[in-house]
């Protein structure tokens, strides 16, 4: 499936954490504010574009942003352990998979911004529960030195990743942990099946350096030369290659791929409701889409009238899988489970 039969769309931030929300990271302290000019989210999108976009609706609205970055495991985690008390009202970015898995159990609250009617119907919730608000494409980022020095061409398959050449010299996030790796691992399973699947993600272990907690690691390991290939969605490796990193090479596998769709929701129970709502419509438009793209987010945009970056035109022709994000999102937690079960095996 290509990129322009499956949607005609565009292509699309330090770390701020409050005390009222706890957890590590940066602080950026907005005590003393009123609370009818104050919103606070977590944010699982590139911290860079986190900044940027907080600057820019702060500009906007005049409402202070307290945010938290963290991947999607880790949000979930939080939202739930807070459900009886929230202290953020909002959730942007990381696989829409988390945030179905959210609506499931209850945590968010339904929301249809104004503005999500211009999003496509295959990028928003049917129900009104999270929104899409940019979407990307899994793949591999190799260290072309390292390719070159042990004489191997980058993957270009999933079966690829399983050659001996490539043993010890992988990469990729964790799934109980990151929304990427989940994403890999619920693209596998559809593929294959769930027995094959797993059977698959078992002799993938094999090939493991390690794991890590972030999607975006993967990308940024490959480029420093700490592993050949590493697992992650490709717009990430765009982004350190365009910083310096000019070892990486993107492929794709060719069976075809899973995708992202990074998505926006309200918590249920939340402080900042209304401020919440006004981020919503806020991250909608036209002119904030486009935001991400000026600090290296270069994920495609829901909204059809948002401006591509340039620097993401190669993955244009990747091959995508018919990904079911409601499979995904309603089985995660079952789904990270059994893949524990099987590379403990």
């Amino acid at each position: 499936m290509k990129l322009r039969k499956l949607f005609a769309i565009t292509l699309t931030g330090m770390m701020l954490v409050t005390a009222g929300c706890g957890g590590g990271g940066d602080k950026k302290s907005t005590a003393g504010k009123e609370s009818s000019k104050k919103l606070v989210m977590y944010w699982g999108a590139l911290e860079d574009w986190m900044v940027k976009d907080i600057a820019a609706f702060e500009k906007e609205t005049g409402i202070k942003v307290e945010a938290v970055r963290m991947s999607s495991g880790e949000v979930i985690g939080r939202i739930k352990a807070e459900k009886a008390n929230p202290k953020a009202s909002l959730w942007f970015g990381g696989p829409a998979d988390g945030q179905i898995q959210a609506k499931a159990d209850g945590l968010l609250e339904k929301y249809i911004s104004p503005n999500a009617e211009k999003i496509p119907a295959q990028f928003k919730d049917p129900d009104g529960y999270w929104t899409g608000v940019y979407v990307g494409y899994l793949g591999f980022a190799s260290n072309q030195q390292l390719l070159k020095e042990k004489g191997v061409p980058a993957p270009k398959s999933w079966e690829d990743l399983l050659k001996p050449e490539f043993k010890g010299q992988i990469i990729s996030a964790n799934p109980g942990s990151s929304g990427t790796a989940y994403t890999m691992l619920a693209t596998i399973v559809q593929m294959k099946g769930e027995q094959a699947g797993l059977e698959y993600m078992a002799a993938l272990d094999k090939q493991m350096k390690n794991y890590q907690k972030s999607g975006t690691a993967p990308a940024r390991l490959a480029g420093q030369g700490e592993c050949m290939v590493g697992i992650t969605f490709l717009h990430d490796a765009i982004k350190y290659r365009e910083e310096g990193m000019k070892d990486l090479v993107l492929t794709a596998p060719s069976e075809g791929t899973g995708y992202e769709i990074g998505a926006v929701s309200l918590i249920k129970g939340g402080p900042d409701q209304e401020n919440a709502k006004k981020f919503i419509d806020w991250c909608l438009t036209k002119k904030a889409q486009e935001i991400g793209q000026t600090v290296g987010s270069y994920q495609f945009l829901t909204n059809p009238e948002a401006t591509p970056p340039q620097q993401a035109a190669e993955l244009n022709n990747t091959k995508l899988v018919k990904y079911d994000f409601a499979w995904a999102g309603q089985n995660r937690s079952a789904l990270v489970e059994k893949w524990n079960k099987a590379i403990k095996a």
